[in-house]
């Protein structure tokens, strides 16, 4: 356990008292860590709760952005304030609501419940729910000695109460769901039987764990509340104390990694994981000094702990690789000598082409992740930045406050726990995308070579031989879809966020138009790259959502996509497009998008949200070098 970092804490306090609301936010959220203890968390929430009364109170409060209910039978006073800090810290300003103890049934099959009436009537209607479910909630379980047939029975029921719950849900609120899965008891009745006889309640409970996961439809996600209780034990998790004294679900000191796992999964819906990990080389990938002990004096590698430790952080960070984080190098070295590691010693596990950026230079580092973040087309947001030199770590606190800095052990053996506790790049799908998309920049990589010696943009166009394939958000593509929606923010016209449930409403509603673009070029599968939700409204069709990957950016795609959204304008009677463009503090690339297009403005308001119409009388189709794929 850690205490919250005292300077943050000071530098909080400081600028709450003087009014300085944001930067006492942001000092607060530096001092929120899953590895608090609780009487500590417990404070920041405190802490968090003032800096809100004085905000409103100075007419300054920001607006909450998200409405999550959170239903327990257990007691859940612990554990909404810990959530809600969580979320908080990852930037998500939630309005929770929590129904009375031991109602969680009762609230989502009750038409009449608070939760369908708007959760009182604060803030924005509920759009996400939380079932924190234990293993106390199992109505179907086995009776012992059970034949297999009837713990398969007692499984299926299980699934389907809970499915039916799900189902209740989406057609009152049309919400996301995160659910608990259950968590295993300490003890077992069957000792080393447990796991083996089909009536042991630690088989029943892996066996319904798998069954939840496979029944979850796209609009429910399972928090793997097994594996919290796994990590820390689980006579410490379910220590029966706080549940017979207090009807707590798990113990306190445990309640602080609980919330904070929830929050990671509900902030990840809402596209605040992190993309890239950056990774400093001496001591952090490896033992030593590069360039003053040369690639053979490395400690890396069999045969030696420290070496060993080293290595095993590189396979974990080349496992987060391989499902879609990107890796990128910040050190200060001579770059041919920082390279000759990766290419020379046998011990490394991370090659050069493992690595989306490699930056070795002896510029301070704040400016070098600035410069791979410009180079990957991400924000500085998006980047945790991993270093065993801890004067490195408070620079780039200072310098980029919007990168995540992890404190590193000093033991290279805990390096994947200082790094992995954090969750920093939690997922609630996996795409074909995402197990490519290493794979994906470099093949940008070397898209870019090409433009650059093709001698002109209309020639490498042609060059590239692209080809799209252009569909309506189906089963296949829903989950990539809400991923890009909630994820895009440079090439996003309103940035406004869907969750999977909300777009499988959209896909679904008559009323609306869904459009995916996936490109593909010779020198490989972009993958889907574009969505558009656009509404049928009198004669016009209203594009309410437009984003694209910036990896494809003045390729054609933009006009192949308006091309599209005219075939289906026109296809519904419609006789213009209309379009909105909302300002963010990373859309600007897109502030002239409509105006490019042909689209005649309409209008604009304070904010410097502008209204854009396109007359589709008579319009031709634009040109593009993009061949169409059959459907």
């Amino acid at each position: 356990m850690t205490s919250p970092d005292p300077d943050a804490l000071a530098t909080f306090r400081s600028d709450l008292a003087a009014g300085r609301w944001e930067d006492a936010a942001r000092a607060l959220r530096r001092a929120v860590d899953p590895a608090l203890d609780f009487t500590a968390a417990a404070a920041l929430a405190r802490q968090l709760g003032k800096l809100r009364a004085a905000r409103a109170a100075a007419g300054a409060a920001p607006k909450r952005t998200l409405g999550l209910a959170l239903l327990s039978n257990y007691t859940a006073t612990q554990l909404a304030p810990l959530l809600d800090l969580f979320l908080f810290a990852a930037g998500v300003e939630a309005s929770l609501y929590v129904p009375d103890y031991g109602t969680l049934r009762q609230e989502i099959l009750d038409p009449g419940s608070e939760l369908y009436r708007g959760a009182g009537g604060a803030g924005p209607g509920i759009s996400t729910v939380i079932l924190a479910a234990s293993w106390r909630d199992l109505a179907h379980v086995p009776a012992p000695g059970a034949r297999r047939e009837e713990a398969a029975a007692a499984v299926a029921r299980e699934v389907a109460d809970w499915s039916s719950l799900w189902n209740a849900l989406h057609a009152r609120l049309g919400c996301q769901v995160v659910q608990n899965n259950f968590d295993a008891p300490p003890w077992r009745t069957l000792a080393n039987h447990e796991a083996r006889d089909p009536s042991g309640l630690a088989s029943h409970v892996a066996r319904v764990n798998v069954a939840l996961q496979d029944a979850a439809p796209p609009f429910v996600t399972i928090h793997d509340q097994d594996h919290l209780a796994a990590t820390h034990g689980r006579w410490t998790w379910g220590d029966e104390r706080f549940f017979h004294l207090a009807k707590l679900a798990c113990a306190p000191e445990c309640q602080v990694d609980y919330a904070h796992s929830l929050a990671s999964l509900v902030a990840a819906q809402q596209g605040r994981a992190r993309k890239c990990m950056v990774l400093d080389l001496d001591n952090t990938l490896w033992g030593g000094v590069v360039g003053d002990d040369g690639v053979d004096g490395l400690r890396l590698g069999q045969g030696d702990a420290e070496g060993e430790a080293f290595a095993a952080f590189q396979r974990w960070a080349k496992g987060l690789r391989a499902r879609g984080v990107l890796l990128a190098v910040c050190s200060k070295n001579d770059p041919a000598i920082a390279r000759e590691a990766f290419d020379r010693h046998p011990g490394m596990v991370l090659r050069f082409e493992d690595v989306a950026c490699f930056v070795a230079n002896w510029t301070d580092k704040a400016t070098n992740l600035r410069s791979i973040a410009e180079q990957l087309n991400i924000g500085l947001d998006s980047l945790v930045f991993v270093d065993d030199n801890p004067a490195e770590r408070l620079l780039v606190r200072q310098l980029a406050p919007e990168v995540a800095v992890p404190e590193l052990a000093s033991d290279p053996a805990e390096y994947v726990r200082s790094v992995e506790r954090h969750r920093y790049f939690q997922t609630v799908a996996m795409s074909d995308e995402d197990w490519r998309r290493a794979d994906l920049y470099r093949a940008d990589a070397a898209r870019k070579g090409e433009e650059a010696a093709a001698g002109g943009l209309e020639a490498f166009l042609v060059s590239l031989r692209m080809v799209a394939r252009v569909t309506p958000i189906d089963a296949a593509s829903l989950e990539r879809s809400a991923q890009l929606v909630n994820k895009s923010n440079q090439f996003n016209l309103t940035t406004r966020r869907y969750s999977t449930a909300d777009v499988l409403r959209i896909a679904h509603d008559p009323g609306w138009v869904t459009l995916t673009v996936s490109l593909a070029d010779r020198f490989g599968d972009n993958g889907l790259i574009s969505v558009v939700l656009a509404r049928a409204d009198g004669d016009a069709l209203e594009i309410d959502t437009w984003l694209m990957s910036c990896r494809v950016l003045k390729r054609g795609v933009e006009q192949l996509v308006l091309n599209r959204l005219g075939e289906a304008a026109a296809a519904r009677g419609a006789r213009v497009l209309r379009g909105t463009y909302v300002p963010t503090p990373k859309n600007g690339l897109v502030a002239e998008h409509y105006s490019g297009l042909g689209f005649r403005p309409m209008g604009s308001a304070g904010d410097g949200t502008t209204r854009w119409e396109l007359d589709l009388a008579g319009r031709a189709p634009l040109p593009t070098h993009i061949a169409i794929a059959p459907s």
